[in-house]
């Protein structure tokens, strides 16, 4: 439509044209921008309607009658030839660019108010804007311009008739020591409810008497309890609060407005700035407990370390859980035991959350974010810093992972540990990183109680209406340092000279109440020396149990039990279970590639040939029968990497899905399948929040290559493998890692069995290269049943998944258990002078080799789980043979990688006497040949050399015996 069509019948379009030019000025087209920018007097003089429009809108503003409405156009007779237009004069064109200015006035402060904001605690002056100062603009918005300009036309939330009545309160909004960003955010519904809600001011509610009383006192608690650590344990690290001391309201806060909207847990992630005090005003620990961390007479469960026990962690690291009264009711509070790896804890966080919101009873696993709210606060330094915070926000709106929004809290102290932002980071704010994901975010002076309260609210309405991440920028600063023994001015003179000059948040609030009459200055005293005589008489309480017997914690790091759980399944129930597993609805039309295969699999129970993706479901289906959940993520899982699994079906006629093992008429237990993101850090972290968090469920993450696990390698080290010993943390977590040397290069062969091999101890972890369906089958459900339920980690395969050789019968899954050591099956044992003990794809490899036949007097052994190491299995096996004269350790990995180093000493003492020979690829610094046909040479000449055969090609000697 032409801006022509104004006139007559369209001057109503064109009101609306404006109206949608002043939300925003790109979505009219050029020509009305234009327009309503210009203020042209020889197009407005072509243009009546418009003027007629604008004049309208000047008389509303300044109170003038509006012009008589014009005659309607089916009333008039045509006219016998063209009237002239009305006379300009009549528009105010000075009005006209006015309301464009005002409009661009608003937006900025919309979009760029935080630039103005009073946000730092410490002073500095904000750096502003051109765009918010109406008397930069064209034309200038003078006060008597403003007070032309009608607000109704101006689209905004906050009451008065004119701009002049707004423009302060816009600036007190969006400019004060609260600013936020929301402009960026791309659904239209979210930035229409955001600046509604933060101009209506409905979530900013001047705090009562009572509640601005309350404040003080928790204020006077933190505060008090800082001090009080720092004069009685001089030098010991704390890692003080202090400067963000209103971050522990803003939690009240948000556990209230939890509890009131059904929330049955809050799960807070942190690191150490601040725990402590988060740990006894939160979490509501005792501060004898906490003062004993200090004075060293721990009994806590995390206890001091023997020689063979829990070695436990630093008090700033430990976990905790808590209840706690509310106005709804009691609310379940928990703080995630961390690592120092700052953030290493987010996804970890959301594990949990997903778990406690998840109705694991329930067939399709139904989750009710209302149930559970995930809290994470961040350091400033490290939310821009760390690779695991986009990993963590990536997750947010996804169907597997999302837990309906998370309150993200940024302790921002203004410097790293001693890194300057400018140093640190590329953005102007921490938060940046938010806007990347459609986050909000409010930014707030910590210095400022009330509005921090004010943001808590805005942000938990905003997940409660959209179920969305929202994130709060907390900007204060840290008053003592790094940690208390840490000297700031070194580094930042300048910021620690101000600090000290600074009153802290409890003292100017203080002065504040009592200006305004709420208390008196002796209240504020009583209320600091209560608190101090309350921890006086907790210390001196905690003093009088010095040498006291204390109870038993249990010091060692518990022993997982020996076991025998039935993982069989009746012939029949697995019959049963088949049949579901390779159907689909009526209508429903199978890839029929996919099609034979799902035939194959019908055939395999009678015909034998059942592989490694009809054993692993049969698996699986048969614990959710048996009322045990399943939950199975990973990269490219629903399908599998190597198109083995299909255990979601795509119609290729509609694109519908369809998953049978969802769907089983049997099952009592939740079945939850998820392709993860192509992340390993985070996606890892969530499964092993989610598997702590629901230890009776067999959680089970799947790598696209078992190399790719490298990726998460934080995660393993600082939880996985040691949770248990620092935390007593453990789970039945399960790593599906695709292992083995095909000829596809150094990124897709190792899963770096020796990094898990090197990490076991203290029975923490179990480590399996199964090398038949019927053995996954057998390990599956064994760990899912086995009461002592600890991580497992699998070398699984790739060739070896269709492999004729490795595939079983249904009497291998009807009958037997999972077995450690598996014998050579056609082994002479008389005849028999080497025994060649291997794991995992390598005894195919030998086993189908040309020359193995010929090789009587050797038989191949596997020993399937590597740790715990199988000892009396071993010795078994190697007595067995009577006539035995050498053992040899064959791998295809290179001799400093692999199982060798790992479990040597464990296969000499099983040998004996006897001698021990390695046999693989020498030492190397990369996993693998990158060509095809140097791998095949490799493998060949190490198969060789295990059977004892001439080498046709003269190559050095792969053997040795040196470690």
């Amino acid at each position: 439509m032409s801006v022509h069509d104004v006139d007559g019948m369209n001057v109503g379009y064109a009101r609306g044209l404006f109206e949608e030019y002043l939300e925003n000025p790109e979505a009219v087209p050029a020509e009305w921008r234009a327009v309503f920018e210009s203020g042209d007097p020889d197009l407005l003089q072509s243009l009546p309607g418009l003027a007629r429009l604008l004049e309208t809108l000047r008389a509303d503003g300044d109170g003038a009658p509006p012009p008589a409405p014009a005659p309607k156009v089916e009333e008039q007779a045509p006219p016998p030839e063209p009237a002239p237009a009305p006379a300009p004069e009549a528009v105010d064109h000075e009005l006209l660019g006015a309301v464009a200015a005002a409009a661009s006035l608003i937006k900025a402060h919309r979009t760029h108010g935080h630039l103005a904001a009073h946000l730092d605690p410490l002073g500095s002056e904000p750096v502003g804007d051109p765009a918010l100062e109406p008397e930069l603009l064209v034309p200038k918005l003078t006060p008597e311009l403003q007070a032309r300009i009608p607000a109704s036309v101006l689209r905004v939330g906050i009451p008065g008739e004119t701009l002049a009545d707004i423009l302060p309160r816009l600036r007190e909004t969006y400019c004060g020591t609260i600013a936020y960003e929301i402009e960026h955010i791309s659904d239209h519904q979210e930035r229409v409810w955001l600046r509604q809600a933060i101009e209506s001011g409905r979530y900013r509610s001047p705090l009562t008497d009572d509640e601005k009383k309350r404040m003080l006192a928790r204020l006077t608690e933190v505060e008090g309890f800082e001090h009080y650590l720092r004069r009685a344990f001089l030098g010991q690290k704390q890692f003080s609060i202090e400067g963000l001391d209103v971050l522990v309201p803003m939690l009240d806060e948000s556990l209230s407005l939890a509890a009131d909207t059904g929330a049955h847990e809050v799960v807070i992630g942190m690191a150490h700035r601040g725990r402590l005090n988060v740990l006894a005003h939160i979490i509501g620990r005792p501060y004898e407990e906490l003062l004993r961390e200090f004075e060293g007479e721990r009994t806590i469960e995390a206890v001091t370390a023997t020689a063979e026990g829990a070695s436990g962690d630093v008090k700033y690291h430990l976990g905790a859980v808590g209840r706690r009264p509310t106005n709804a009711g009691e609310l379940t509070v928990s703080l995630a035991a961390n690592p120092s790896h700052l953030e290493a804890v987010d996804p970890v966080v959301e594990g949990i959350t997903r778990a406690e919101q998840t109705d694991r009873a329930a067939r399709a696993a139904p989750h009710d974010p209302s149930v559970a709210l995930p809290v994470l606060i961040h350091g400033d330094a490290s939310f821009p810093g760390q690779g695991v915070v986009a990993e963590t926000l990536n997750l947010q709106g996804l169907i597997g992972y999302t837990t309906g929004g998370t309150l993200h809290l940024i302790a921002n102290n203004q410097v790293g540990f001693t890194t300057d932002p400018a140093d640190g980071r590329s953005t102007r704010y921490s938060s940046d990183l938010a806007k990347g994901f459609d986050i909000p975010i409010i930014h707030v002076n910590a210095d400022d109680p009330q509005a921090a309260i004010w943001a808590i609210r805005l942000a938990l309405a905003f997940r409660r209406r959209f179920a969305h991440d929202v994130v709060v920028d907390l900007v204060g600063y840290r008053r003592h340092g790094h940690n208390e023994g840490d000297e700031a001015a070194f580094t930042q003179p300048l910021m620690a000279q101000q600090i000290a000059e600074q009153p802290s948040v409890r003292d100017q609030f203080v002065e504040a109440l009592i200006a305004e009459g709420t208390i008196t200055r002796e209240e504020a005293e009583r209320l600091a020396a209560e608190q101090q005589t309350r921890l006086r008489s907790a210390h001196e309480t905690l003093k009088t149990t010095f040498g006291a017997p204390s109870a038993d914690a249990g010091d060692r790091t518990p022993e997982a039990a020996d076991a025998r759980v039935v993982t069989a399944v009746p012939a029949e129930r697995l019959r049963e279970l088949n049949a579901e597993l390779v159907s689909t609805p009526e209508g429903f039309t199978v890839n029929p590639k996919l099609t034979k295969q799902l035939q194959r699999r019908v055939e395999a129970l009678d015909a034998g040939g059942i592989d490694w993706g009809q054993a692993e479901a049969l698996a699986l289906g048969a614990l959710l029968v048996e009322g045990i959940s399943v939950r199975l993520t990973g990269q490219d899982t629903e399908r599998g990497t190597f198109s083995h699994r299909h255990l979601v079906l795509h119609d290729v006629v509609t694109g519908a899905q369809y998953a049978p093992i969802g769907h089983l008429s049997g099952a009592q237990a939740s079945f939850e399948l998820h392709n993860s993101p192509l992340s390993e850090y985070a996606a890892l972290g969530f499964e092993y929040g989610y598997s702590i968090a629901a230890p009776e469920a067999l959680v089970l993450w799947e790598a696209q290559f078992g190399d790719f696990v490298n990726g998460a390698q934080i995660v393993i080290d600082q939880f996985l493998v040691s949770g248990l010993p620092k935390w007593r943390q453990t789970s039945r977590l399960t790593l599906l890692l695709p292992h083995g040397y095909e000829g596809n290069g150094p990124e897709h062969s190792s899963a770096r069995l020796e990094r898990f091999l090197q990490l076991a101890a203290q029975e923490n972890i179990r480590i399996v290269n199964a090398t038949t369906s019927a053995q996954y089958f057998h390990l599956l459900r064994r760990q899912a049943l086995d009461p002592s339920a600890r991580p497992l980690v699998v070398m699984t395969p790739k060739g070896l998944l269709r492999l004729k050789e490795a595939a079983s019968t249904l009497s291998d899954l009807s009958s037997g258990s999972f077995a450690p050591v598996l014998d050579d099956p056609n082994a002479d044992r008389e005849q028999v002078r080497r025994l060649v003990v291997v794991s995992g794809k390598l005894y195919y490899d030998i086993a189908g080799h040309e020359t193995r036949a010929a090789a009587t007097s050797v038989a191949v052994a596997r020993i399937e789980q590597l740790y715990p190491f199988p000892v009396g299995a071993t010795e078994a096996l190697v007595a067995s043979y009577p006539r035995l004269e050498e053992v040899v350790w064959a791998q295809e990995e290179p001799q400093n990688m692999g199982a060798w180093r790992a479990i040597r000493h464990r296969l000499e003492d099983a040998v004996g006497d006897l001698p021990l020979r390695y046999v693989g690829r020498p030492w190397r610094a990369s996993t693998s040949e990158g060509y095809p046909t140097a791998h095949q040479r490799m493998q060949d000449r190490i198969v060789r050399d295990a059977l004892e055969m001439p080498d046709t090609v003269p190559v050095p000697s792969i053997t040795t015996q040196d470690s």
